[in-house]
Order: structure tokens, then C-alpha cells, then sequence
């Protein structure tokens, strides 16, 4: 039987903003793919407010699919590129999400409820926080780092996605949130 490419989260680029037109063809072709996105109020030509679903990063998509598959994509997409983060041996290595990561990602980031934050990796410090796990309402399972975060009062769930977005859930009750012990340091 012949080894099968595991499927796997990319986090790339669509340049000059055609995530939604990337996400279109992906769509098209059958491959999973994501793009975060959050509403913000504008003001139309007439000078009403209007509230608009737009994607939080203007060019970034995660593609779900094999290896082979994603280069042939970027083949057929050209303005569909991969995003990079630095190794500590000073190279470069395509961003990869693992699944459970990319869930909660997901999970946060429908949540569209109002008080969502989105940062870029280098604004948070996630070393300062604790890994947590909630139990119930609109964030049950979502596993993070609870911490206190510019822009809110309260301390909040963060997932981060490797060198590319971070997202905070709204405030939540204290008695939803549990503490993931690290198994290297329980005894």
C-alpha cells in the first residue's frame, strides 16, 4: 500500500488582497480552506453606516490539503504564496497549523462575537500566560494561553497561530476556564 502525503493546514498569502479569490477557486477545486475574517463599520456614500464581513488580514488564507497538492495549487494559483517563519538554525520553513490549533482558530474566530481581538505575533507575549482549557458556552474545548492583552480590561483566551495572527475570545466567566497542567512538571 503506498504512503499517503498527510493533509495538512498551510497558512499562505494571496497577494494584492485576492484571499477571497483564492478562497473562491479553492472552493471550486474542493480543497478546504479558511479565511478569518470580523465586521467593521463603515461609511457609504451617502454617508450611512454600514456594517461589512472582511477578512482581518487583507491577503492571508489557510489551505487544508497534501503537500503535492498545495504546490500544484500554487502552480495553478501564481499569486497564491507560502507563508515562512525563521527556524532557530537561522533558516526558513513553510508555516504549517496543526489541527487541534487550527480548530480553536477556527472556533474563536466564528465566535464573530463582539470583543474578539486580533494581533500580530510579535504585540503578544504568550510566556507570561498559562495554557488553559474552557469548559462551556460558545468556547467549549477551545484550548489557549490565558492572558491579560492590550485593548481589554480582563485577562482572555489567546490562540496564537505560529509567526502569523493571534486571536483573544471575549471576556469569560473564570468558572469556564481550567488550568492544562504540563505533565513535565506534575510529579
Amino acid at each position: 500500500m503506498p504512503d499517503t502525503e498527510p493533509i495538512l493546514w498551510y497558512a499562505m498569502r494571496a497577494t494584492y488582497g485576492r484571499n477571497q479569490e483564492a478562497k473562491k477557486k479553492l472552493d471550486e477545486a474542493g480543497v478546504e480552506s479558511f479565511i478569518p475574517m470580523h465586521h467593521v463599520v463603515t461609511i457609504d456614500r451617502r454617508g450611512r453606516k454600514v456594517k461589512k464581513l472582511v477578512p482581518v488580514v487583507r491577503d492571508l488564507v489557510f489551505v487544508r490539503t497534501d503537500r503535492s497538492s498545495m504546490l500544484l495549487l500554487k502552480e495553478q494559483l501564481d499569486y497564491l504564496r507560502n507563508i515562512y517563519i525563521p527556524t532557530e538554525d537561522g533558516k526558513k520553513q513553510i508555516v504549517v497549523v496543526p489541527d487541534n490549533q487550527m480548530e480553536n482558530f477556527i472556533k474563536v474566530t466564528f465566535a464573530a462575537a463582539d470583543g474578539i481581538l486580533f494581533f500580530s505575533p510579535d504585540e503578544i507575549n504568550l510566556t507570561k500566560g498559562t495554557r488553559v482549557r474552557i469548559h462551556g458556552g460558545q468556547f467549549n474545548g477551545l484550548e489557549g494561553t490565558f492572558i491579560k492583552v492590550k485593548g481589554a480590561r480582563d485577562k482572555r483566551v489567546v490562540v496564537d497561530i505560529a509567526g502569523v495572527i493571534v486571536v483573544a475570545t471575549c471576556t469569560l466567566k473564570c468558572d469556564l476556564v481550567e488550568v492544562i497542567k504540563d505533565p513535565e512538571t506534575t510529579e
